[in-house]
C-alpha cells in the first residue's frame, strides 16, 4: 500500500477569526470546516479554490489539548516571530496576484523576484507565518 495524498495540513495561527478572514478575504481560499471540537476549541480549515480536497487548518495555538501553558507561550511567540510557519503556494499570474493580494493589505517581504528555483515573492500571514507565492510555471 501507497500513501495516496495529503488531506491536512496545519497552520498554527494567533486568532482563528482574523486568520480566517485573512486566508478567505485577502487569499480567496473557501471555508471548508468550522466546527465545535471541545471546549474552547474550534477545528476550522480553508481550501484553495483549485485545491478543495486539501484542508489547511488553521490551528490555534492555546493551553489545553495539544499544548502546555509554556509551550504555547513560546509557540505564539515563534509565529508571532516568522520563525515557524512556512509554505509555498502557486498562482498562474505572479505579478498579477502580487499586485492583487498588496491591494488587499497582504505585507510582503520581497517583491517577485526571478531566482534560479521559480518567479517567487515572500509574504507573511496576520499571524508571522511566511510563505513563498511562486508563478506556475509553463510546460
Amino acid at each position: 500500500m501507497m500513501i495516496t495524498k495529503l488531506k491536512h495540513v496545519s497552520v498554527f495561527v494567533l486568532n482563528q477569526d482574523s486568520a480566517c478572514d485573512f486566508y478567505v478575504n485577502k487569499l480567496g481560499f473557501k471555508i471548508h470546516t468550522d466546527a465545535p471540537m471541545g471546549p474552547g476549541q474550534r477545528w476550522l480549515t480553508v481550501s484553495p479554490p483549485e485545491q478543495p480536497y486539501l484542508e489547511i487548518v488553521l490551528m490555534s495555538i492555546k493551553e489545553g489539548m495539544m499544548f502546555k501553558k509554556e509551550a504555547a507561550m513560546q509557540m505564539r511567540e515563534m509565529v508571532k516571530n516568522g520563525t515557524f510557519g512556512f509554505g509555498v503556494f502557486e498562482c498562474n499570474d505572479l505579478l498579477a496576484t502580487y499586485e492583487e493580494l498588496k491591494a488587499k493589505g497582504v505585507v510582503f517581504i520581497k517583491e517577485p523576484t526571478k531566482e534560479f528555483y521559480a518567479f517567487e515573492a515572500l509574504f507573511k500571514d496576520d499571524s508571522g507565518n511566511w510563505f513563498s507565492l511562486t508563478q506556475k510555471e509553463s510546460s
